[in-house]
């Protein structure tokens, strides 16, 4: 995988200042705020950062945290995970693997198959919508 390393001006030229504080500072949006947290499109979600592809929309789930919510990543390596003692607690933090894009949290509490919760922020992401006709093979 081809590493991606940027100055954060180079970051706050690409991004919102949402968008950098979330990925690049590992802020935190408000719960139910985000644009994917109850979008159901069928589709890829990409790093916001760098375009990385993430997640498929087929393993997005409702959680009923107010994040989007993805029970795992399309390759294991497209991720990467630290942990987190930030807010007084252990958590697992979520990273995109090409440019350490902080995404959100890992929770052991998601469904089958995996009994994952890929907690995320929808500033992180990028939604490619699948186009109607487009993938569905002969």
């Amino acid at each position: 995988m081809t590493r991606i390393r940027k100055t954060d001006e180079q970051w706050r030229e690409q991004l919102t200042p949402d968008e950098f504080q979330i990925t690049r500072m590992a802020g935190t949006e408000r719960a139910f705020t985000g644009i994917y947290w109850n979008t159901k499109t069928p589709g890829v979600y990409n790093c916001k950062c760098c375009d990385a592809s993430l997640f498929k929309a087929d393993t997005k789930y409702d959680s009923g945290t107010g994040w989007p919510s993805f029970h795992s990543p399309i390759a294991p390596q497209v991720v990467a995970t630290r942990e987190d003692h930030s807010l007084g607690m252990r958590r697992v933090e979520v990273l995109c693997a090409a440019c350490d894009a902080h995404l959100g949290h890992l929770f052991p509490d998601g469904p089958a198959p995996t009994g994952l919760r890929y907690c995320l922020n929808s500033a992180s992401l990028s939604l490619a919508a699948l186009q109607a006709g487009k993938g569905q093979g002969c």
